[in-house]
């Protein structure tokens, strides 16, 4: 007798470009290697399989008991390959062009290695865009996956949703497989008998089809699922279940897709899953949106509220970070640029820059990890090296890619690259060093979200779900405990955390109110407009503001950046009418890869410290071996920090060292004229 329920099982593998070797490694151990290893034991067994392009050249050169399975299980008609952008891209965060390029470039790795041309896409992250349909048609792509929630934001329920719909843009076709929710809570969380039972739910017609295409890091990366699903031997109890029962049959999302009809047509909006919209609100619209749920109650919410009630799409990160817009604009920017670079190494670089991993963030998502964010640098000045490679030295420009309506200006060096913000206090925002490809201002601010007011304000658990005795709890489900010592690393800072930021404070300014971002500010320089101008060789910033105190009093500020080489020299002129015992800080913030291998003045750096009456900051970056030393007329009193931010992941929640934040400070009465020079050198 045909089966009635069909099997569409697919996995999804995924790792940050030029992520640690040690987490490559310790994917392959527990998750990668003994899935695979379990699976060539049941070549009948069809299932999807994407990876993006990174990761499997790494499973190719390195480890090649896994990239051998993976190929025994291609070449016995068990594995369908999916494709996607090369090296991960959010799809609608890239210029046409570029989507199709990165997603060719996948295809040509699959079948070069694996003599499969791929009909069907992994949507990254599953954000959804119509606009991406004429892209994909052009590229190859049939079909595609995403949430049954893609389709409940568009009016669907839930219960029907199998099989595949169909949907068009600018008269262009495309195939689209709902994911079931249902099924990715139970594979690989609740016993095999559930899972079996979930599979089968879905046996209503004869063409009913249970579909699941979820990340293969669940099964074995994620807490607790390692002795699930391999000491316990999930898994293989799981396949074989599923194979010895007549009401199953696993299927090829290609002969799916082939061998039925459609559902029907369907227009969805621009999506991502549900807890990705609820991320990409501002946290306090997230604690809204928290709160409108639990006022509907759960069950509620699943059978009414969950097509009326979602967060923002994923492109508000944009809005949300100026960090990660700042990295998306200079991938933009660097795109546009590609007619007048024409060189295979500089699109090469473009593609590795626009990784999604370093935009976003959530349970998920690297806007956090500073190392991540180091990684998509790399490409961004490794393309820009090639870009200005014939251009002379130094080269100043300028542009409006960030959207604000304030100019950005950029000085390419023979060895370095500085941009400054004229819409926000004339600061210094990328300092890059070419020869290392590293960027000394990968900061980020430390601001309030939504999971903090859980960490401060903890409510009573609650069992989320009944299943869960049955099995095992998701990340989403798990209760972490969070000690006091990360809870007091929640401060939020009010300005962005770039360098050469002007305040104006008073006498009891010092470095505790200082790391805790609750000194009194008496300016309006830190986070505001300046005018700039732009010659040859130098940049100019002025702002007429104002030191407020009983009133406004009126207070000028000039700075002057110049004579651009290995460094350069910067001017400042600082005039008020306020009176009283004021001081002018000079903040300074600066990214480093390796915290321990930094020094401070001839100090190793602790976690905070003073000096008095120092006459030059010097900071040793000994992983990089090079020295940043900034010099003024007239000695200053210093005081640092190393800015911390406390983030959820999906082991619960860490403390990540963003960089170093340094306060120079000097009286103010009435005026201060300061210059000096920021130099780089070798150690």
């Amino acid at each position: 007798m045909k089966a009635s329920t069909k099997l569409l099982f697919g996995i999804h593998m995924h790792q940050p470009i030029d992520n640690f070797e040690w987490v490559i490694e310790h994917g392959v151990k527990v998750c990668y290697g003994p899935f695979f290893e379990v699976m060539r034991n049941y070549p009948e067994f069809k299932f999807a399989v994407h990876c993006s392009g990174w990761l499997l050249e790494e499973i190719k050169k390195k480890h090649k008991s896994v990239y051998k399975n993976i190929q025994y299980l291609a070449k016995k008609g068990s594995i369908e390959f999916f494709t996607a952008g090369y090296y991960e891209p959010i799809l609608s965060a890239i210029p046409q062009e570029d989507r199709v390029e990165q997603i060719q470039l996948l295809n040509a790795m699959i079948e070069k290695n694996f003599s499969q041309k791929p009909k069907g896409l992994w949507l990254t992250e599953r954000v959804w865009d119509a606009s991406l349909i004429p892209n994909l048609v052009e590229a190859g792509v049939e079909y595609t996956v995403m949430d049954d929630y893609h389709f409940q934001c568009a009016g669907f329920d839930t219960e029907p949703l199998d099989g595949y719909y169909m949907s068009e843009e600018s008269g262009k076709e495309m195939g689209l497989f709902p994911i079931s929710k249902k099924l990715r809570y139970a594979l690989p969380f609740l016993s095999v008998q559930s899972a079996v039972e979930a599979v089968k739910f879905f046996k209503r017609e004869e063409d009913s089809a249970a579909i699941i295409f979820d990340d293969a890091e669940k099964f074995g990366m994620w807490p607790g699922t390692y002795e699930w699903v391999y000491e316990k031997e999930w898994l293989k109890e799981f396949v074989e279940a599923t194979l010895a029962d007549e009401a199953i049959e696993t299927m090829h999302f290609s002969e799916y897709f082939t061998e039925n009809t459609t559902r029907g047509i369907a227009y969805l909006p621009n999506v991502s899953y549900y807890e990705m919209g609820e991320w990409s609100l501002r946290a306090h619209d997230a604690l809204k949106l928290h709160a409108l749920k639990e006022q509907m109650g759960e069950t509620r919410y699943e059978a009414e509220g969950v097509k009326f009630l979602k967060g923002g799409i994923w492109k508000n990160f944009l809005v949300k970070y100026e960090e990660s817009n700042r990295i998306h604009k200079r991938t933009l920017e660097l795109s546009k640029a590609k007619d007048e670079v024409k060189k295979k190494s500089f699109e090469l670089a473009l593609h590795k820059s626009q990784a999604n991993d370093s935009l976003w963030h959530g349970v998920f998502g690297g806007l956090y990890l500073g190392n991540l964010r180091d990684n998509v640098y790399t490409y961004i000045i490794e393309a820009e090296t090639i870009r200005y490679a014939r251009k002379k030295s130094p080269t100043l420009v300028t542009d409006t890619n960030e959207l604000d309506g304030h100019l950005k200006a950029k000085v390419v060096t023979d060895e370095y690259i500085f941009r400054f913000d004229g819409g926000y206090g004339g600061q210094l925002i990328e300092f890059d060093t070419k020869e290392e490809k590293f960027n000394w201002q990968n900061t980020l601010m430390r601001r309030k979200e939504a999971y903090h007011e859980e960490l401060l304000n903890p409510k009573k658990k609650v069992t989320i779900r009944e299943e869960a005795h049955d099995g095992i709890d998701t990340i989403h489900h798990a209760n972490i405990e969070v000690s006091d010592e990360l809870k007091a690393a929640i401060i939020y800072d009010w300005h962005l955390k770039n360098s050469f930021v002007d305040h104006i404070s008073d006498e009891h300014f010092n470095k505790d109110n200082f790391k805790y971002a609750d000194f009194k500010e008496f300016g309006d320089f830190a986070n505001q407009p300046f005018t700039q101008k732009l010659d040859k060789k130098s940049i100019s910033y002025s702002r007429n503001g104002g030191i407020y105190t009983d009133k406004k009093y009126e207070t000028a500020l000039t700075k002057n950046y110049s004579g651009f080489a290995n460094g350069f020299h910067y001017k400042l002129d600082l005039k008020t009418e306020a009176n009283g015992s004021f001081r002018y800080i000079m903040e300074h913030n600066f990214h480093f890869s390796d915290y321990p291998l930094v020094h401070v003045n001839g100090y190793m750096l602790q976690d905070e410290g003073s000096f008095y009456g120092a006459e030059s900051l010097e900071i040793i970056d000994s992983y990089l071996s090079k020295k940043i030393k900034i010099t003024f007329n007239t000695s200053c009193d210093i005081h640092y920090f190393q800015l911390k931010t406390l983030a959820q992941s999906e082991h619960g929640f860490d403390l990540s060292t963003q960089g170093v934040s340094f306060a120079l400070v000097w009286h103010l009465d009435r005026e201060l004229q300061l210059e000096g020079s920021l130099e780089i050198t070798n150690v």
